[in-house]
């Protein structure tokens, strides 16, 4: 039989404050994060991504405006991204929001270093500046419109 709704227990959740979801955000080692966008048919596309965090509390990616990523950013300005460590006690962060392309080539750059930089250590992120901030290179800020977040799972 199934118990009844009073009687099933319940899996705790603590959410994180605003401080320890920025902290779990710009942790080192890096998560990567996965950007779900979606495409002209309506169908979810997820694709993982490397990110940064801006002072105002926007993520900032790189893609190439070719991209399915891109190409649905700039037709659908909303997307959501998870970050999620995978080790116990496991948590996450998921965040929706719209996005702002920019392309302009001096901020692609610098985000693109910037970002390199966060995932490949410091002494490579003008190589990952010079790669991806080329034309047809764009970097994204999504803007948190919802945030949703878990700590310790399994504890």
């Amino acid at each position: 039989t199934t118990p009844r709704a009073e009687e099933r227990k319940t899996v705790p959740y603590h959410p994180m404050t605003d401080e320890q979801v920025r902290l779990f955000l710009t942790a080192l080692p890096a998560h990567t994060g996965k950007l779900a966008t979606v495409r002209d048919d309506g169908r979810p596309h997820v694709a993982p991504i490397w990110y940064d965090v801006d002072d105002d509390g926007a993520l900032m990616f790189n893609t190439g405006e070719r991209t399915v990523k891109g190409r649905n950013l700039i037709r659908d300005g909303r997307a959501a991204l998870c970050v999620d460590d995978e080790r116990p006690p496991f948590s996450f962060v998921t965040i929706e929001g719209t996005v702002e392309i920019i392309r302009d080539l001096i901020e692609v750059r610098r985000w693109a270093a910037r970002i390199g930089g966060r995932y490949m250590g410091a002494e490579r992120a003008e190589e990952y500046g010079e790669r991806n901030g080329v034309e047809g290179e764009l970097v994204i800020r999504l803007r948190p419109s919802a945030v949703h977040s878990a700590a310790d799972l399994a504890d």
